[in-house]
């Protein structure tokens, strides 16, 4: 992954860890990545909108959605486990 989808999934991890949805509602990242307004905030959509774009540009144009929620799950696991 580029240096840039990283930071991007960083972001969206950090967002994402501060929503609704992981907060109060105690659900997993990865079905908190999928979810729209009002579960997260517009700003996790836009970081989420903006890392899948970055993912496509690298070539993987045919790679399914659920993977890159797993590219998220993964960096989450960096981040808590290190």
């Amino acid at each position: 992954m580029s240096k840039s989808c990283k930071g991007l999934a960083m972001e969206l991890v950090k967002c994402l860890s501060e929503s609704d949805c992981v907060k109060v509602e105690n659900r997993p990242y990865r079905e908190c990545a999928k979810e729209k307004s009002p579960s997260i905030s517009s700003e996790c959509v836009g970081l989420r909108e903006t890392y899948f774009n970055c993912k496509r540009g690298q070539g993987k144009g045919g790679i399914r959605k659920h993977n890159l929620y797993g590219d998220v799950n993964s960096h989450l696991w960096m981040i808590f486990h290190h």
